[in-house]
């Protein structure tokens, strides 16, 4: 069985690249961290999905960032809404120092003891707020650092970190998951939801879903009609 450790945040790219995994045929080992954001509501969604999936397995890890701040996902100012998204040169707000290294890093090592020979993950280098996590020379980085220091690489296993939506649009993502069946109302993808879970509909997380159901022609099932 080949296996792949899956980065599942309960958000709609994580869910689409993980299925897409599945169908692939790789036996899904799903890893969620709960890293201090004050958007925790996706930690449901996340199992949820997990679940939609029929992973393998199901780990959450606390890794506490808001210890750290720099962010405001992590209580560290306001979630901005309405601006401009992924503004040239600009790394939002919305940044969390390291999280998609730190992230990495804890699949890394889920991967070497279970034998996975891949790492996968939802990133998107087409519509995304300027995480500068998110580019495809830092996943190509990484790769290279796993391959030095693991004993698969050493050995001549080196394992891949598989971003099948780095370069689609929102849009594409919609309709690529959508064939493969799957069920947007269980994810989860607003920064600043309000008490009873809700969407805000303004933040950039938000607007990009939005454009992504409005590219792909169809309704979020998120939002009441």
């Amino acid at each position: 069985m080949t296996r792949a450790v899956v980065l599942l945040s309960g958000g709609l790219d994580s869910y689409t690249a993980a299925a897409i995994a599945k169908a692939e045929g790789f036996e899904l080992h799903a890893l969620t961290v709960r890293y201090g954001q004050v958007h925790a509501r996706e930690i449901d969604a996340a199992r949820d999905v997990a679940r939609a999936l029929g992973v393998r397995q199901h780990i959450e890890l606390f890794v506490d960032l808001a210890a750290f701040g720099g962010s405001a996902l992590v209580g560290e100012g306001a979630i901005p809404k309405d601006g401009p998204i992924g503004t040239e040169g600009e790394v939002p707000s919305t940044y969390v120092p390291a999280r998609n290294t730190v992230f990495l890093s804890l699949s890394l090592a889920w991967a070497e003891v279970v034998g996975a020979e891949a790492i996968v993950l939802g990133v998107n280098a087409v519509d995304y707020s300027g995480y500068p996590d998110c580019r495809p020379a830092f996943l190509e980085a990484f790769e290279r650092l796993a391959a030095l220091a693991t004993r698969a690489g050493v050995e001549g296993r080196p394992l891949r970190v598989l971003a099948p939506l780095l370069r689609q649009s929102k849009g594409a993502i919609v309709r690529r998951g959508l064939d493969l069946g799957l069920d947007y109302g269980l994810t989860h993808s607003c920064y600043d939801p309000g008490e009873d879970g809700r969407p805000c509909g303004r933040c950039d997380s938000c607007r990009l879903r939005a454009r992504g159901f409005e590219e792909a022609g169809v309704p979020d099932p998120l939002v009441p009609r």
